[in-house]
């Protein structure tokens, strides 16, 4: 499967000047609304370790309606190496991606997200597995901190781990392996999974992953208020319905595991929304229309909370196609 994808003549894609040697990586991101954390996002991209001429830098804006084009303006004019923009009307993030992966030039591509700092050394890092396994997808290291400016100690640990083989937080893979099995699916229009099926793929088609635990990033997530919690529950119930896409797409078991989307699962969580869980859940919550942050108690029955509005949703979706 190779799901369509815009090519460099379309609308909206920036010249790329011919003459240039083709990089040995591209780091490429996409953005949406996202003003205040992407210019400090791509001055950590600017400020890698290797040489300028040895990577590019290809990112997506897709539609943003905030300043993010003004971010964009300054970061040009003190861009360190090669610098595309892609400027489109908002699509979502699959087929963003795929619009960064036709521009880009490097034998190899890191994804990274707009809330993603990355280290100096992460060009580096990256290039030195793909040396070592030149066909691998090298998994880097992602660091949760609720601030850019008061970042953790750059240490990975077991407390850091992520199961996800191929997490657009910090992966990179060569792009003869994409070109080979496709590039995202673009059917994939709303939060989650999009990243999964193209690395489930790229499993199936043999290609293995390393882990690289020096290939550092940082991914920022703002500590939960009381408005975060309708958000939390949309993107949940998002999740649950391209949960149910991927399913449609591999049956397979990894996926059901993945997903929850099994009878286990399914007839268990049934049972805890028919006992009134979800309501009294609710409750512990409280009022959502402030920004006060979430003590441990009612973090914690907004992060259940949403979990229960997936298999609500991924139950609703199933009955939909069924």
């Amino acid at each position: 499967m190779n799901p369509k994808a815009r090519r460099p003549t379309d609308p909206g894609f920036s010249s790329v000047n011919p003459q240039v040697s083709t990089p040995r990586l591209t780091i490429q991101l996409c953005t949406y609304n996202r003003a205040r954390l992407l210019e400090r996002v791509i001055d950590g991209c600017f400020e890698q370790t290797v040489p300028p001429e040895t990577y590019e830098i290809v990112l997506v804006n897709d539609g943003s309606p905030d300043d993010t084009s003004e971010v964009i303006a300054r970061l040009k004019r003190r861009a360190s190496c090669i610098f595309t923009v892609i400027e489109q009307t908002n699509a979502g993030l699959a087929r963003a991606r795929n619009a960064g992966i036709a521009q880009a030039r490097g034998e190899r591509i890191i994804f990274i997200d707009d809330d993603v700092l990355p280290t100096p050394s992460l060009v580096a890092e990256h290039l030195r597995s793909h040396d070592e396994h030149p066909e691998a997808i090298v998994r880097g290291a992602v660091i949760i901190t609720e601030s850019f400016d008061r970042l953790p100690p750059p240490i990975w640990s077991w407390r850091d781990y992520s199961a996800n083989s191929f997490w657009t937080s910090n992966v990179s893979v060569p792009r003869a392996a994409l070109d080979r099995v496709g590039w995202f699916t673009e059917s994939f229009r709303e939060y989650g999974w999009e990243d999964i099926e193209l690395g489930l793929r790229l499993r199936f088609a043999g290609v293995r992953g390393v882990f690289n635990s020096r290939a550092l990033a940082y991914h920022y997530k703002s500590r939960p208020t009381a408005r975060s919690v309708p958000r939390m529950l949309a993107q949940a119930r998002a999740q649950a319905r391209t949960a149910r896409q991927l399913r449609e797409l591999h049956p397979h078991w990894r996926v059901l595991l993945a997903t929850g989307d099994h009878i286990f699962e399914r007839y268990a969580h049934r049972g805890v929304r028919a006992l009134g869980v979800p309501a009294r859940l609710a409750s512990i919550v409280g009022e959502t229309e402030t920004e006060k942050p979430l003590d441990l108690r009612r973090l914690l029955a907004a992060r259940v909370l949403a979990r229960e509005a997936y298999f609500e949703e991924l139950d609703r979706a199933r009955h939909s196609v069924g």
